[in-house]
């Protein structure tokens, strides 16, 4: 690797947590004024297009059909799964800091999936760490129900298990399936196949009715250049040089960021016992990484 990209590596997965904080506060601003769907499907026709655009300018050639098959598994996943979660629990009400958290339980499934798949066995800091990250999300979930905040449904959890799955498989089966492609082929692909998910989801339960608000337009520009293109760009780049784990751990720096930006931006607040329940978890996902290897081959 050339030397002078090299010593700006440590910055990647800061501003990849920078940039993937900021989706769900543009799902936040754009989804007043388009259905969750819709808006995915609008985002993924303008990203294919700046690929297609990035793929003629760089002059790259497309893999053979054996490693784009794995592409489209890998984007209805990665894109399809966790951006359709998201964007439907946050319509559906749930607050962008506790979607964050939610989907951020990655780094204790990626674990957890590990050990089953591949017989990985965890030490009694790794169980200790698996505990406390989930019980950390029940004292958050717990919390904000008792002040009142919000109610938690059944259509928004399983939007955000949904996404979690989504990510957390996607991730892993990218690195086990999805090597050898170039980043820009790659990207192109996967949002290829989540477009034709997304037509078929909005065609098929929504109304297509938009309300062309600049709130709106100004989110979509960003979700697409900023995070369909530079942070995804970002994630898969770390995908490839990284542990699995070891990327999975960046997800859970997201809920903190995502949690002073709707503070910021959308008066979002969480009680003493949620932000108690923010660092429980942040803890227990760091004994779990932190305290031995865990993997994928």
């Amino acid at each position: 690797m050339n030397s002078k990209f090299s010593k700006w590596l440590p910055l990647v997965p800061v501003i990849f947590v920078l940039l993937w904080s900021t989706g769900f506060i543009g799902a936040k601003y754009a989804l007043p004024y388009i259905e969750p769907f819709n808006l995915l499907f609008i985002r993924m026709v303008i990203t294919i297009v700046v690929f297609a655009l990035l793929l003629a300018w760089f002059k790259v050639k497309m893999p053979p059909l054996s490693l784009i098959k794995h592409q489209v598994v890998c984007g209805l996943l990665i894109h399809g799964g966790y951006l359709g979660g998201v964007f439907a629990a946050i319509n559906w009400q749930m607050p962008a800091g506790i979607t964050a958290l939610l989907v951020s339980m990655q780094p204790l499934l990626t674990a957890v999936i590990s050990l089953v798949l591949y017989q990985q066995r965890l030490n009694k800091l790794q169980w200790l760490g698996l505990g406390l990250g989930f019980a950390g999300v029940v004292l958050v979930l717990g919390s904000k129900q008792q002040d009142g905040d919000f109610a938690l449904t059944w259509p928004m959890m399983l939007a955000a298990i949904v996404a979690l799955l989504g990510i957390t498989i996607g991730s892993l089966y990218q690195k086990r399936f999805g090597q050898g492609v170039n980043l820009l082929a790659a990207s192109f692909i996967q949002f290829s196949a989540t477009t034709v998910l997304m037509a078929g989801l909005t065609y098929s339960f929504e109304t297509q009715i938009v309300d062309w608000q600049w709130p709106l337009v100004a989110s979509l520009m960003w979700l697409v250049f900023g995070l369909s293109v530079a942070a995804v760009l970002l994630l898969l780049f770390m995908i490839n040089e990284g542990e699995s784990a070891k990327v999975a751990a960046y997800f859970y720096l997201v809920p903190g960021v995502t949690a002073i930006e709707a503070w910021l931006l959308f008066n979002e607040t969480l009680p003493v016992l949620a932000v108690g329940g923010v660092i429980i978890s942040v803890i227990g996902v760091y004994l779990t990484i932190k305290s031995g290897r865990i993997a994928v081959k």
